[in-house]
């Protein structure tokens, strides 16, 4: 894997994360990803291990809170 591989964490299936990266969905051991990484994280390559960017997280979430709520707007 890529030291700068990013991806977002799609689902968890029993003992596999499935993880988008560059559009296409991979299964990976649940066993390679930081305790601490849920559904929705952003993730990086990074020490052989998935690993959550806290940051780009936040960033993500907002940027879809927003288009949210355009779309419901009055």
């Amino acid at each position: 894997m890529d030291p700068k591989t990013t991806g977002i964490v799609d689902r968890f299936e029993g003992g596999v994360a499935v993880i988008e990266i560059d559009g296409k969905t991979r299964d990976v051991p649940r066993s390679l990803l930081a305790e601490d990484v849920k559904e929705n994280d952003v993730v990086e390559w990074a020490d052989g291990k998935w690993i959550k960017n806290a940051e780009a997280t936040r960033q993500r979430t907002e940027r879809i809170k927003t288009l949210m709520d355009s779309l419901w707007e009055d």
